[in-house]
């Protein structure tokens, strides 16, 4: 039997953003570019990057909403996407602007984080090394 809408529901680490019934149509961004899920889709799974998730239901019609990176699993009419933030209720170039400003300048920040992480083990391992010689 054919499906003709799809069950959404989009998770962050620390609630549900949003459930939605009826869904028609998703388009997500992947590292390949724009990927769209319908409801007789096979199953899969997609890793996603910072962009836009548009989904279209057949009341609301579409919705955009912004999304950091995570990941997109479809699953019979059931489509779950995980991801880190998201963003939504504002327009499309407000989004667009909210990816850039967000999502991308927190993967910097988390990038220095790491940097400095990895700077601290190596000193410490440095030292260790050095007491242990003594």
């Amino acid at each position: 039997m054919l499906a003709d809408s799809m069950h959404l529901k989009i998770l962050l680490p620390y609630k549900v953003f949003a459930v939605k019934e009826n869904v028609v149509d998703i388009v997500a961004e992947t590292e390949k570019g724009s990927y769209g899920v319908l409801p007789n889709r096979l199953d899969c799974i997609a890793p996603l990057v910072p962009g836009i998730l548009m989904y279209k239901t057949a009341n609301e019609g579409e919705t955009f909403v912004a999304v950091d990176q995570g990941i997109l699993v479809k699953t019979g009419p059931e489509v779950v996407v995980s991801v880190r933030h998201a963003i939504g209720g504002v327009d499309l170039g407000q989004l667009e602007s909210a990816v850039k400003q967000q999502f991308l300048d927190l993967d910097e920040r988390e990038r220095s984080v790491r940097g400095t992480m990895a700077k601290l083990e190596s000193s410490f391992i440095r030292r260790y090394m050095e007491l242990k010689h003594e």
